[in-house]
């Protein structure tokens, strides 16, 4: 696999947009937790960034440890970070989509310098008024967006982390909320929580019934059951 490149940063540079700002998710599959996004805005005039980011790339081709190694190199070179998200209770209300796409506006929101353009992995935002340009495996093709994506998992994960405290019993901290046999097996028995995205078919087909129909989504670590 290739790494990730300037290119098309670079392209959108030369038309005059040289703050491009890549974007990509973490956790759009998850059965529970939120989705998180980040924006990345690099230096595109620094001679040596590529060399200074070489191991950046799509997340979910690299381990936890090399992640965590990238995330603080990645916070110091880039010129701004932004970092947003929606909870379970946003993607049950709106869809995953509408979600995602909510987190993402809201990570264009906290950088510190306003992008002249973006970058995205497989999604447009509609909502934003910026030339932007969407890629399917923009996180494996433009380094900009391989950073959002390194950032939105480093963020995602360290979340996840917590919400294991909040929330024992379903080993959150090691699957992150993902459909691992685990989690499905702690869904069986405990039913869903209140960071699970109760909308998701398989959360559905594991949860229980409570005697008035409705799903039984619990508040803590506890089932009603």
């Amino acid at each position: 696999m290739s790494n990730p490149d300037l290119c098309r940063e670079r392209e959108l540079a030369a038309r005059g947009w040289p703050r491009v700002a890549g974007i990509d998710e973490a956790g759009r599959g998850a059965w529970a937790g939120p989705v998180i996004a980040a924006a990345v805005i690099l230096p595109l005039d620094r001679s040596d960034l590529e060399r200074v980011l070489e191991g950046v790339r799509d997340s979910k081709v690299l381990t936890p440890p090399q992640r965590e190694a990238l995330y603080p190199r990645i916070l110091e070179v880039a010129l701004a970070v932004g970092i947003g998200g929606a909870g379970p209770g946003e993607v049950d209300a709106h869809g995953i989509v509408a979600a995602t796409r909510a987190a993402m506006v809201r990570a264009i929101a906290q950088l510190a310098l306003p992008p002249d353009a973006l970058l995205i992995d497989a999604l447009t935002l509609p909502d934003v008024a910026l030339p932007q340009r969407s890629l399917f495996y923009a996180d494996a093709l433009c380094l900009s967006v391989a950073a959002a994506s390194v950032i939105a998992k480093v963020t995602r994960d360290r979340i996840m982390v917590a919400l294991d405290r909040l929330y024992p019993g379903y080993g959150l901290a090691r699957h992150k909320g993902y459909g691992t046999p685990e989690h499905r097996l702690a869904l069986e028995r405990r039913g869903p929580a209140a960071i699970h995205r109760v909308s998701f078919a398989p959360v559905q087909a594991l949860s229980f019934i409570t005697g008035d129909g409705d799903l039984g989504r619990t508040t803590s670590g506890e089932s009603r059951r």
